[in-house]
């Protein structure tokens, strides 16, 4: 049976900076990608600042085209140049080299979405010093933990987050030699053993010349929080650039002339990827926001500035699909809209399509691969649901399974490729630009990563006729009941496509007979209360669209647990199913 499809109107077809999917899959080279950049003056290497930034300033016109849009707290807008921009982060590069911070040197920072942070990367990137972001509401702890990992040398952070979260654990990180506070009170005397780093910025010369870097040369470090052990440093490198700039034309369609508002915190991949390094290499204009989901404001934010691609979140989606239809503005300006983080179940997509105008097409990617790697292309048919086809120059594939879920590794590291409509371990043929080199630390883990030349994803997912792909669970999310294998995004997916659900939470719990159970916990929309005819009905809905694998037994909830940044925490359900102690899950609640 052939999926619903969401066709894009043919103007906007072939108006898209891949009009032919099908055709660019076949004859895309990451060796002719590389050529849309311009690398080092006197093939010196290539860097990824001077492709985001120095690299616009060669052109007048470029160089006084906006690179940074910023809305602080008060909604005021503060514009920077791409020339602005360069001066800025010239001085930045200038301080670390005075302050005696050299190439691979790991400089961190804990901001949010504020102008310093895009300095700092962008200036520690001219530096040829390894970046590393943080999540700005993390605790002490963790932050303790990535510091001590990557080897901090530098952080850039505000007094207050110094206060709150660092100066805490200060004594537990000994590589840690210099703390640079931006935006605090000039006359309040700062933190002891910090440096004001806007005093330390007005001293410095605006003129940078970035050192020899090698493609291969580190670059950003993320950490992947995982629910259990230490969380793991990937290690990118420059190179990584190139599949920035492709992905960014392919998945999100950008263009100079675009105004792009990517909302993934700073302190993640998505945030660092698409939030900073992708829109300014392409030259377009990156709208940032200091402040905090509101759905008013988001909607004015769309209408006001004009934004034309929007990258969000499936969770913001569902905040705004639960506000209601009333009071959505007319966003003529609005060309795309994409989603991250998670997968988007597909009334979110038709959502989209009915309100906003324009359905969101959704991609898929991970921490380790840098960029992404699986989209619906904005000249692709959408299949609501569908994460979509691999990218130009990626090669994906479903491995087969064994008994534990995951892809079945022979003794000598073989395994089974899958073909035409099938499910197992999502894997890519590894060797793309953006691919992380190491974990921090870890070689046997990064080891294990790998098979037969393909990289395991741990991702668990479906191929239709079409060759789309379509996301069913983490491997190890995946539910084993009575000989099943029930994915939790499928089921949820279900249950949020009856009226009366605002949300849903899946987990399968122990049984004597089945092994496990699924059950369901979820939110009701504005105006349904929760009642037994309700929750028979729900019961009766998903069995008719799901049979043997549907839910026995569903709970409702005034609200389900989120990470930080949105993401139901299947495991925190689990956890209180079993009366486990919340205490234990500290790690989770600050997961991505």
């Amino acid at each position: 049976m052939q999926p619903y499809v969401i066709r894009p109107p043919d103007a906007a077809r072939r108006a898209a900076n891949v009009p032919d999917p099908r055709r660019a899959r076949t004859r895309f080279t990451w060796a002719a990608a590389r050529e849309g950049l311009d690398g080092l003056p006197g093939g010196a290497g290539l860097n990824i600042a001077h492709e985001a930034v120095v690299r616009h300033t060669a052109d007048p016109a470029r160089a006084d085209r906006v690179a940074l849009r910023w809305l602080d707290r008060t909604d005021a807008v503060h514009d920077l140049t791409y020339r602005d921009l360069d001066a800025r982060t010239a001085r930045f590069a200038n301080l670390l080299t005075r302050l005696g911070v050299g190439p691979g040197e790991r400089v961190f920072t804990l901001l949010g979405r504020v102008p310093a942070l895009y300095v700092g990367v962008l200036g520690a990137l001219r530096a040829r010093c390894v970046v590393s972001p943080l999540f700005s509401a993390f605790g002490p702890q963790p932050v303790r933990e990535r510091m001590h990992l990557g080897g901090a040398a530098v952080l850039v952070t505000t007094p207050h987050l110094y206060r709150r979260t660092v100066a805490p654990v200060r004594a537990e990180l000994p590589h840690l030699r210099h703390v640079l506070l931006t935006g605090g009170d000039p006359a309040g005397g700062g933190e002891p053993g910090t440096l004001d780093l806007d005093a330390l910025l007005a001293a410095e010369e605006p003129v940078h010349t970035i050192g020899p870097t090698d493609p291969q040369d580190p670059a950003l470090l993320h950490f992947t929080s995982g629910t259990t052990g230490t969380p793991k440093g990937a290690l990118h490198v420059h190179e990584a650039v190139v599949a920035h700039l492709a992905t960014a034309r392919a998945a999100l369609d950008l263009r100079p002339d675009d105004l792009f508002w990517c909302t993934a915190d700073p302190g993640w991949v998505t945030g660092t990827s698409y939030g900073i390094v992708a829109p300014l290499v392409v030259g377009a204009t990156l709208l940032s926001d200091q402040g905090e989901f509101d759905a008013l404001r988001w909607y004015r934010t769309l209408e006001r500035e004009g934004v034309t691609v929007w990258y969000t979140a499936p969770t913001a989606i569902r905040m705004l699909m639960r506000r209601g239809e009333r009071g959505v503005p007319a966003l003529p300006h609005l060309r795309l809209v994409a989603s991250v983080g998670e997968p988007l179940d597909p009334e979110a997509v038709r959502w989209t399509a009915r309100v906003l105008g324009r359905p969101a097409h959704d991609n898929w990617w991970q921490t380790e691969t840098g960029a992404i790697m699986i989209a619906n292309l904005p000249a692709d048919d959408i299949a609501p649901g569908s994460m979509g086809r691999p990218l130009p120059g990626v090669t994906a594939a479903l491995l087969a399974r064994g008994p534990d879920g995951r892809a079945a590794v022979g003794t000598h590291g073989a395994v089974h490729v899958l073909h035409g409509v099938a499910e197992g371990e999502l894997a890519l043929r590894a060797g793309w630009p953006s691919m992380f080199r190491s974990y921090l630390g870890a070689p046997e883990r990064y080891a294990a990563c790998f098979a037969d030349g393909w990289y395991l994803t741990g991702d668990i997912a479906r191929r239709d006729l079409d060759g789309r792909y379509w996301f069913v669970a983490r491997a190890d999310d995946v539910i084993k009941s009575a000989g099943h294998l029930v994915g939790p995004f499928e089921v949820e997916s279900v249950l949020t496509a009856h009226p009366a659900v605002a949300e849903a939470g899946v987990i399968g719990t122990p049984d004597p007979v089945a092994g496990e159970l699924v059950k369901a916990f979820v939110t009701l929309s504005a105006g349904e209360a929760p009642t037994e005819e309700l929750r028979a009905e729900l019961l009766t809905f998903a069995r008719r669209a799901l049979g043997a694998v549907a839910p026995k037994e569903i709970e409702f909830a005034d609200t389900l647990p989120h990470t930080r940044s949105g993401k139901v925490m299947r495991r925190l359900l689990k956890a209180r199913e079993l009366g486990l102690p919340e205490g234990d899950l500290s790690m989770l609640e600050v997961a991505r």
